[in-house]
């Protein structure tokens, strides 16, 4: 079987963190590592009775998903053959590394793939513990009998997506998308899908429980809509009508729910980040790190 590492990058969740330890236990394929990328001891869960071979590796960097996930590239093992990052607040299949590694032998022409979502939180308050692990379990009791499907993608969702290490090569997160990285994902999985297709696979599967702690603030969200997206359009890493067609739908939500916001999205924010990243574009000084000049 493959080797697969798991890449964790976690800021202000340290009990959606700490699940993990259970979510690896419990895999049928165990991980060969898994790298928890932090950048405070207050992330860190007390490991103090959890065995030393269960124990992850655990590596320190500045804040941000772009930095936070190089640092646990830097840290994966040699021999390693499939790296797969998750979410903290993702909730695996106990099938999860074993249906990764069925899809890439399945199709070894793919480099990278992203799983079926049972449901993902990401759009409403957040899914509860309770429920995002009650449809888990469901489905490891009956999995749909169906064979492997693959269909290709632009960008894969960073809360659950894998690679093949040889793939991955030197390829690295733009740390030129700062904190939150928006688009992060689709940026780095498109220039490793230079070397074959990136997917979309019924082979693994988990809940995206959408949890609302340790995000960036409305305005730097909505600054980030638009200039990672004329960013990355530029240096050519996604395609142009993607990009906008991503772009124009962020805008239209963001100004046509601001008078009535939903309680867990920072509309006026959003649409403040939004207009303060038209200005910069008109100034000639639009790029993704302005965010870290916002308080």
């Amino acid at each position: 079987m493959p080797r697969i590492a798991i890449i964790i990058a976690s800021k202000g969740r340290r009990d959606d963190l700490a699940l993990w330890l259970g979510h690896a236990r419990g895999q049928s394929l165990a991980p060969a590592v898994m790298i928890w990328s932090l950048c405070s001891a207050e992330d860190l869960p007390d490991l103090a009775d959890v065995p030393p071979d269960e124990r992850p590796l655990v590596t320190w960097s500045a804040t941000g998903s772009c930095v936070q996930r190089n640092t646990g590239l830097g840290a994966v093992p040699p021999g390693t053959d499939i790296v797969a990052f998750f979410d903290d607040d993702y909730v695996p299949s106990a099938r999860c590394l074993e249906g990764i590694a069925r899809a890439f032998a399945a199709r070894p022409d793919v480099v990278g793939v992203t799983g079926r979502m049972l449901a993902d939180g990401i759009n409403s308050p957040g899914i509860p513990l309770e429920q995002a692990f009650a449809m888990v379990e469901q489905y490891d009791r009956a999995p749909p009998a169906e064979p492997i499907s693959m269909r290709a993608l632009t960008g894969l969702y960073g809360c659950n997506m894998a690679f093949r290490a040889s793939a991955i090569g030197d390829e690295r997160f733009d740390e030129q998308l700062p904190l939150y990285g928006w688009q992060e994902d689709v940026d780095f999985s498109e220039r490793v899908a230079r070397r074959g297709p990136v997917c979309h696979t019924n082979a693994f599967a988990g809940v995206h429980r959408g949890a609302k702690s340790g995000r960036t603030s409305g305005v730097r969200l909505g600054y980030s809509q638009v200039a990672n997206i004329l960013y990355l359009c530029r240096k050519r890493s996604i395609p142009r009508r993607f990009g906008m067609e991503r772009l124009g739908c962020n805008l239209l939500a963001n100004h046509a729910r601001f008078l009535w916001s939903e309680p867990w999205v920072d509309r006026r924010g959003r649409v403040r980040g939004n207009w303060l990243a038209l200005r910069d574009l008109l100034l000639g000084r639009l790029h993704p790190t302005r965010i870290l000049e916002f308080h």
